[in-house]
């Protein structure tokens, strides 16, 4: 096959994803290809083993040449590919048995929160922290726990609703945001600029009133993201941490000790809200959120500022006329608006009392059905 032929094969190979439902595509020298639909991974065809030689040229195919020379030096590459109006994050890598592509499906429009499985209750909580003109917000959550998305529908809110600038850094730009009421500059890791600590830096001085941090992952990052909280500035940041206690310790903890105490004074201060999500399969066979949701009251922050975190989830418990939820009483809530399972809310949930309040509610709503069936069986008789 010719270069060109080689590159429409991926391109049909990427385009089919959307198609199939899919969210990859993973191509790897020696292995099979899959894909993978609903959290799960389905290969292709068993018995179709890929030669390196295919592998390396399907993966590089539709890359430049100085994107491919960039790759040959660092042996690892993550950028944005568009095919018309499809958009796909793309990572790169070599291993011991040859090269290695996985292909992230970008959704082609951006979504509402409600949209995203978010409560209408939640989803009106979430806006209200965007109405903010300081502060910090994290989304948080595994990978491929759909932050992005929902960070894509929070700055989509900000665009509807104000006036403002506001600079997005990511690595890379997967979801394109077009400018409404507000001018919207997204800058590329490795394109636009050398790394988050430098962009962030850079943004300061260019008149930003929201400031969107693709991933805060190092302590100069995380130090200046709330020190910008602090001086005027909508910060929202993603972690990749599991719960509102973890996504704290993993803040506060890149600090060295003696700098702990100041930080989570200033934490205490700035932070508006966390949101920790994750994916699990929807009552309709696709897949939809389950979160938990932090808002950061006078008692959070006296936690925070004490350093009592392990207290978090009980006042997140009590919490809901603020606003807050665990992830266990989510799924409660999203089992009973009849977006998930019971044996799905089942096999997530950790606390035993939201458990029980869930079986006793699934076992009165039994007994409904049967009274009800018995009443109109009297009925026909």
């Amino acid at each position: 096959m010719t270069d060109e032929e080689v590159a429409d094969t991926m391109r049909q190979l990427l385009l089919a994803l959307r198609v199939y439902g899919a969210s990859d595509l993973h191509l790897s020298s020696n292995a099979p290809a899959f894909i993978r639909k609903n959290l799960l991974l389905e290969r292709i065809d068993p018995e179709w083993v890929m030669p390196d030689a295919d592998v390396v040229r399907l993966n590089m195919a539709l890359l430049t040449e100085e994107q491919r020379e960039q790759f040959r030096r660092s042996q690892d590459m993550n950028i944005g590919l568009q095919i018309g109006k499809a958009r796909f994050r793309t990572a790169l890598m070599f291993h011991k048995d040859g090269m290695s592509g996985a292909y992230r499906l970008v959704p082609d429009k951006i979504m509402s929160l409600e949209e995203l499985g978010f409560l209408p209750a939640d989803a009106k909580n979430i806006r209200r922290l965007l109405d903010y003109n300081n502060g910090l917000i994290l989304v948080t959550g595994p990978l491929g726990s759909g932050k992005t998305t929902t960070l894509a529908s929070m700055i989509e809110v900000a665009n509807n609703t104000r006036e403002d600038h506001v600079i997005t850094v990511e690595d890379p730009i997967e979801i394109v945001q077009k400018s409404k009421g507000c001018q919207i500059t997204q800058r590329e890791i490795g394109t636009c600029t050398k790394s988050y600590h430098a962009a962030l830096k850079g943004a300061l001085r260019e008149d930003p009133d929201i400031i969107v941090i693709g991933e805060m992952h190092d302590l100069e990052t995380i130090e200046n993201a709330i020190t910008a909280s602090e001086t005027g500035h909508l910060v929202i940041g993603t972690l990749h941490t599991c719960d509102a206690g973890n996504t704290l310790n993993r803040v506060l903890d890149v600090f060295p000790p003696a700098q702990q105490p100041q930080i989570r004074a200033m934490t205490a201060g700035s932070l508006r809200g966390i949101v920790c999500q994750r994916l699990v399969p929807a009552a309709n066979g696709g897949l939809t959120i389950a979160y938990e949701l932090l808002i950061n009251t006078v008692a959070v922050a006296n936690l925070i500022s004490e350093g009592k975190l392990y207290q978090l989830k009980a006042t997140m418990q009590i919490g809901s006329k603020a606003g807050m939820c665990t992830i266990d009483q989510n799924l409660f809530e999203k089992f009973k608006a009849g977006h998930i399972s019971a044996d799905t809310a089942l096999a997530y949930m950790r606390d035993t009392s939201v458990i029980d309040q869930i079986k006793k509610y699934v076992a009165v709503e039994e007994a409904k059905k049967l009274v009800a069936a018995k009443a109109a069986a009297k009925k026909k008789k």
